[in-house]
């Protein structure tokens, strides 16, 4: 159920993205918008975290901003791989990435599940 959820805020967050074409990142149909957030969800899931260990010595001199970055390219790569989406560079990718993780952050604190938290803290 948390991994629905979490896709649906990730589509979400690329739906506004992309109804406001912000920095020119949109996608041509609905169905490249649910292609894009479950592959972009997968990548997230398998792929940074291997990005994580191979650029840790970068992530700790940089004191954490190269995790940007990894979010940036990925961003970008996996967007341009799925078919109608349009990313006209990195640094819209970059932008669009932190745009997105602002957005996903927004929704999850409004629709978080209280009734768990109280679980988790109760005696």
């Amino acid at each position: 159920m948390s991994f629905l959820i979490r896709f649906l805020v990730n589509a979400l967050a690329l739906f506004l993205i992309s109804y406001f074409s912000f920095q020119g990142i949109h996608a041509d149909s609905m169905t490249a918008l649910l292609i894009g957030a479950l592959v972009l969800g997968l990548a997230n899931a398998f792929v940074r975290p291997l990005l994580m260990v191979l650029s840790c010595p970068l992530v700790i001199l940089t004191l954490g901003l190269f995790t940007l970055v990894i979010n940036g390219v990925i961003f970008y790569f996996v967007l341009k791989w799925v078919p109608g989406w349009h990313v006209p560079g990195y640094w819209p990718a970059f932008w669009g990435a932190i745009v997105m993780s602002i957005i996903s952050w927004i929704v999850s604190v409004i629709i978080r599940d209280v009734s768990a938290e109280r679980q988790r803290y109760s005696p």
